[in-house]
């Protein structure tokens, strides 16, 4: 049985680019990275209940100098995984942790056009705002990591921004492998592998639809025995058109809810957040103690 834990844990947020962090971090010489990206071992009761030998062996193949680390977004998603931090802190009692952060609507947007594209969600974004409270409660960002911090302290937390990977990607990496105690100089961004896990298609699943769309052999049947016009108008009725319209009443709840968070969060990051200058305010995040 295998020994190795992870040192590391990117906890989230959903929709913020932590796909993107764990497929770099994949491809670096210094760290093994799980496979599933997102194991959900601490979230979920029915992966919990498969057992800590279950979960230690997505890290047996590691090579004895390799850092060790898994991405579940399950982890920040109060109150629907209640029980995480208590089971995290039990098996996982030292580690440190990733935050990857976004504008809160935006990740909210992204996340409402994931779950519609999932056929989760049937109904229109203002209408899903009201109904489905994971969708405000996943961007309150104070909210999902104060319990983290109240059990493993500030210093073993790294947050990290998904507006500044997109300016400054290498820097980024950098300042994640410096958290992680690995030299700066030894990770470099891969430009060529692309964003993960994006929802700018936006395309409806249904059922059957990973064997009749995205198998090979279906796509090669499909490209020679279907005309392309008919295929393009299947795509356009699947399709999410346009980038979905938050109304303005709901924008200006939303940016009260989050602004009252962001203020929380602003105390703990020791600079000012506010959803108006929100994308300005990561960019120019700079002083991440522990990792400066």
């Amino acid at each position: 049985m295998t020994t190795r834990k992870p040192d590391f844990i990117i906890i989230g947020a959903m929709k913020s680019a932590t796909s993107t962090l764990h497929e770099q971090l994949a491809l670096q010489p210094d760290f093994f990275m799980s496979t599933p990206k997102e194991p959900y071992y601490f979230s979920d009761d029915e992966v919990f209940s498969m057992g800590r030998d279950w979960y230690l062996n997505l890290f047996s193949n590691a090579e004895p100098n390799q850092l060790c680390g898994e991405s579940s977004t399950h982890y920040t998603k109060l109150p629907d995984y209640p029980d995480t931090i208590t089971r995290m802190k039990s098996e996982l009692p030292n580690i440190k942790l990733i935050y990857v952060l976004r504008h809160p609507v935006e990740r909210l947007i992204s996340h409402y056009i994931h779950q519609w594209s999932q056929n989760i969600f049937r109904c229109d974004i203002n209408e899903a705002i009201d109904r489905y409270d994971e969708l405000v409660n996943y961007s309150r960002y104070a909210y999902q990591i104060q319990p983290y911090i109240d059990v493993y302290g500030r210093d073993n937390i790294l947050f990290v921004f998904n507006e500044t990977l997109r300016v400054r990607p290498q820097a980024e990496l950098e300042r994640v492998a410096k958290f992680l105690g690995i030299a700066p100089q030894r990770v470099k961004w891969h430009e060529n592998l692309s964003e993960q896990n994006v929802s700018s298609q936006r395309v409806r699943r249904f059922n059957g639809y990973n064997v009749l769309v995205e198998s090979a052999v279906m796509t090669w049947l499909r490209r020679r025995l279907i005309p392309k016009s008919f295929r393009t108008r299947v795509r356009e009725f699947l399709s999410m058109r346009k980038k979905p319209t938050i109304s303005s009443s709901n924008i200006d709840q939303l940016n009260r809810i989050f602004d009252d968070d962001l203020a929380k969060l602003s105390k703990i990051l020791g600079q000012e957040f506010k959803t108006a200058t929100f994308s300005e305010n990561a960019i120019t995040y700079a002083s991440e103690k522990g990792s400066s």
